[in-house]
């Protein structure tokens, strides 16, 4: 029995398995499912069993063994071979599980799983089928893929936003709202994000000078839209930091031409003025200024004092007029009654009358002599100036 061992080796390869039997270093079969019985004598025996539940049959040399014992290893393995343009999708029982990089060989296991490979030709076309792409996601969404964020580039572009898809540096296309995927093997791919929603800019803190060497404070808001976004991206690295330059220039140039007195009677000129100039310029870049506004005038503390006192001056002067005013027409209206009085002796009765009834409303108790003739004829007489 011990020579027995000497002479032959005994290999179990369960139902799941598959060994293969190299003898002096060299392939010679595959063993199935079941127990064997090696002869040792003949030369150096090596087994190399693997699992073919795993499917993907990893050894080093399978690309060599596949092409030299095609006719042998082709009953248990099939082999895939992708160009340097094809890109693989790898399915196991209808699922799809991995992504196989241009240049791929991959060599499974048969009988195991129904293993299929999808070849893609991306040397034309790289975006991703949507039904594909509804797959891969953002590379997570399939259950072992490894390499989809490497292979794939997922974007989505939100409402009121458009996206610059730019390949190996050119700028190919304009995407509108979806999602897109673009494969990534053998080529950049970039996809930048357009807001086409109205955007605002701040201006602030800009230290002017005016026409008559004031120095003010202004801060400016303005708003805009983007109408053109393929000319933005071509023409300007970015587009915000160039709106504001502009709105700071044509700021400085309206501000540095007018007066102190001119800008404070009227600002909203000085907005139309702005909103004038830079509308055309920064419409041949694609751009839209919607509204340009002056936020704050900011005087420096002493112009603010003297600008105070100007204007309680005036106010001042006004109040002095309306009360000179409103004494000249007081006066003309006395002199007027004085008039119809001197020519009237009823009215002048009347008007005596009228200041009797005022006097009494003063006085709680009036003691009468002398009857009504008395208050109508003596309580109140007036003399004549000499």
């Amino acid at each position: 029995m011990k020579s027995l061992f000497k002479i032959w080796k005994i290999v179990d390869v369960a139902d799941n398995e598959r060994a293969l039997l190299f003898r002096r270093s060299r392939f010679e079969r595959v063993l199935p499912p079941g127990r064997h019985r090696i002869w040792l004598l003949s030369g150096d025996v090596r087994v190399e069993t693997y699992d073919i539940t795993e499917v993907v049959f990893d050894a080093i040399k399978a690309k060599f063994l596949l092409n030299t014992y095609g006719q042998i290893l082709g009953e248990y393995l099939q082999s895939y071979e992708l160009s340097d343009h094809q890109v693989g999708l790898f399915y196991q029982d209808g699922h799809l599980v991995d992504i196989l990089p241009p240049g791929t060989y991959r060599a499974v296991w048969k009988g195991s799983e129904t293993v299929r490979v999808g070849i893609v030709d991306i040397s034309k076309e790289y975006s991703i089928d949507d039904n594909i792409l509804g797959l891969l996601g953002r590379g997570v969404k399939v259950g072992q893929m490894r390499i989809a964020a490497q292979a794939v580039s997922y974007n989505e572009i939100p409402d009121e936003h458009v996206g610059l898809l730019v390949v190996n540096g050119k700028l190919e296309k304009t995407l509108q709202p979806g999602r897109y995927g673009f494969w990534k093997y053998n080529r950049s791919i970039v996809v930048k994000l357009m807001d086409m929603r109205l955007q605002t800019i701040e201006v602030s803190g800009q230290e002017i000078l005016t026409k008559d060497r004031v120095s003010l404070r202004i801060n400016l808001s303005g708003s805009f839209k983007i109408t053109d976004p393929k000319r933005v991206a071509l023409k300007l690295s970015d587009y915000k930091s160039y709106i504001y330059r502009e709105l700071q220039l044509y700021l400085r140039e309206a501000v540095g031409t007018q007066t102190l007195d001119s800008l404070l009677a009227d600002k909203d000129r000085l907005n139309i003025v702005i909103a004038t100039g830079i509308r055309k310029k920064i419409a041949e870049y694609g751009i839209e200024i919607v509204s340009v506004g002056v936020k704050d005038i900011i005087l420096p503390g002493d112009m603010k004092m003297i600008l105070n006192q100007v204007v309680e001056a005036q106010k001042e002067s006004e109040a002095n007029l309306i009360k000179r005013r409103e004494e000249t027409q007081a006066m003309r209206s006395m002199h007027n009654t004085a008039k119809m009085m001197d020519n009237n002796p009823v009215l002048l009765r009347l008007k005596e009358l009228e200041s009797l009834e005022k006097i009494s409303n003063r006085i709680d108790k009036i003691s009468v002599y002398g009857g009504l003739e008395g208050v109508l004829n003596d309580l109140v007489k007036l003399r004549p100036t000499a």
